[in-house]
């Protein structure tokens, strides 16, 4: 079962944040605190991923997409919103494409439906597998933030990617390399709004755009001065933006 935090009062329309490879479910709280006076809010941890145990890789992104499943069963939802940044939206779109009675709204930052080459993936998680996270925090944290934000934060991300569970992480590199949703994207019939970082150099908006493109109706935003953890680095925008994603209609 993956571990969760949730938030908000028992009865209000709920919000699931699923976030992104190497990081915990911490990395929402600026939108947690935003969102928790009007929606119950549960932020999750991917497998191998701060308190969800880790399994032997590699995965595959349907692997974790019934993880999540799992979980809505296990706290009685029938439907969500659901927002998720790189990783999580990866799962979220699996969710939206195959489990479409689940996802109400959807929210997909920083992200994208394919990410190749495959080669980079599979290499990544051999490389932690032999010598530990320390072998690709710093280059990996990096892209996440533009450069000079602040090192408090960047520090603070650096130490919490370094006590991932290297296999578990492993396993969720070699489900990106295996994943690609672009056939699936026209099946996803949840109202979705589609968020890109300007500076991202993981996942830039280009990629952004081939999701908007496939999805029916999806709504595009691209935010200046923000990398890859645009939660984090815009969390005032971002926090505004869902809001008003799932408050409306």
């Amino acid at each position: 079962m993956l571990a969760f935090q949730a938030s908000g009062p028992a009865d209000a329309p709920v919000v699931v944040l699923g976030g992104s490879l190497g990081t915990t479910g911490t990395m929402w709280a600026p939108q947690v605190a935003a969102l928790r006076d009007e929606f119950r809010v549960v932020a999750f941890d991917h497998r191998g991923h701060g308190g969800s145990p880790p399994l032997p890789g590699p995965y595959s992104l349907e692997d974790l997409g019934t993880d999540v499943l799992a979980l809505l069963d296990h706290l009685g939802l029938d439907r969500v919103h659901y927002a998720g940044l790189s990783l999580g939206g990866m799962v979220g779109m699996w969710l939206a494409a195959h489990a479409p009675d689940r996802i109400d709204r959807l929210a997909l930052l920083c992200t994208a439906a394919h990410l190749p080459p495959a080669s980079g993936w599979h290499q990544r998680a051999a490389t932690v597998r032999a010598d530990g996270m320390g072998a690709i925090a710093d280059a990996v944290v990096a892209r996440w933030f533009t450069p000079g934000f602040r090192p408090d934060v960047v520090a603070g991300f650096t130490e919490a990617l370094l006590v991932i569970d290297a296999e578990g992480y492993a396993g969720c590199c070699e489900a990106i390399a295996g994943m690609d949703l672009r056939p699936v994207l026209g099946s996803i019939g949840a109202p979705t709004l589609v968020i890109a970082g300007a500076d991202d150099p993981a996942t830039p908006p280009a990629l952004a755009k081939t999701i908007v493109e496939g999805v029916r109706g999806a709504e595009l935003v691209v935010l200046p001065d923000a990398a890859h953890l645009a939660s984090v680095e815009q969390a005032g925008a971002v926090s505004a933006l869902l809001h008003r994603h799932f408050t409306a209609g």
